[in-house]
């Protein structure tokens, strides 16, 4: 799954990484080393531009919640739970469907985080015969150093309490698609492991390599069968995995030190 990740570069350095064409230097966010579900976040989207007499889509980078609202939804409060789609579902889903046909989107991270505790532990965690343990977090990011482009989608929710012209009458919200973890050993892997994404989780975020970027946002594609061949995992043996403290287990911690790579779980955590 994907519940935190970390995104700290700077919107011109994203405009220029995926390209982009416009972007409001209004919608700027700060680092952010702790992204939780419903906060907002960067999404690269093509997109005709609203009033324009150019119909053409044009790549935009825009701030969007987290966490997807369906534009039949009666209420809001669903998004919080729907911060995944499953890549295996997405094109059959009623909350996701629409968009997978017509509103796809990139999420761009440093990387995710995810939370592994030792099967022995999981075993008894499970018979109930321990408290839930303290589990380590691990910080998992593209060897080479290059952006985590997460897929997703977006969707359009109006608000029809409000009046058309509130500034908060439309939601622009987005999910991240989820894809089984990599069972291959990882580029570069902690010295006593984990050496693979699922030995840490069984899902992980679909990671979209650069040559998928345009036909993935590419609005003109419509057809699921078709766009299903967008959903393949990416090459085996390019991300890498290291344990990072804790506190990141707290939303309320937020900076740099959370992506520190520590030389071994912390002490009372368990692989």
């Amino acid at each position: 799954m994907c519940g935190r990740y970390a995104s700290s570069r700077r919107p011109e350095d994203l405009a220029g990484i995926f390209e982009v064409e416009k972007w409001e230097p209004e919608e700027t966010l700060e680092p952010d080393y702790n992204v939780a579900p419903t906060k907002e976040v960067y999404a690269v989207l093509d997109r005709p531009v609203k009033d324009a007499e150019d119909p053409r889509p044009v790549r935009q980078l825009r701030r969007l919640k987290w966490g997807l609202v369906p534009s039949w939804a009666k209420t809001p409060e669903g998004g919080a739970r729907m911060i995944n789609a499953r890549a295996e579902t997405v094109h059959e889903k009623p909350a996701y469907r629409r968009a997978f046909a017509a509103r796809r989107c990139i999420v761009p991270a440093d990387g995710y985080y995810e939370w592994v505790t030792g099967k022995e532990e999981r075993d008894l965690e499970a018979e109930g015969k321990k408290k839930r343990p303290r589990k380590q977090p691990y910080f998992v990011l593209p060897a080479d150093g290059s952006v985590f482009a997460m897929a997703g989608l977006y969707e359009f929710w109006r608000d029809k309490t409000l009046p058309d012209d509130h500034p908060q009458a439309w939601w622009v919200t987005c999910s991240v698609i989820t894809t089984e973890a990599e069972t291959t050993p990882l580029a570069v892997a902690p010295a006593e492991g984990p050496f693979s994404l699922a030995e840490i989780h069984p899902r992980m975020p679909l990671m979209l390599t650069q040559d998928r970027w345009d036909a993935w946002l590419d609005p003109s594609r419509t057809d699921p069968e078709d766009l299903r061949s967008l959903l393949e995992p990416p090459p085996a043996g390019l991300m890498r995995a290291y344990p990072v403290s804790t506190a990141v287990s707290n939303v309320r911690n937020n900076g740099p030190e959370l992506l520190k790579e520590l030389e071994g779980p912390e002490e009372g955590t368990l692989f």
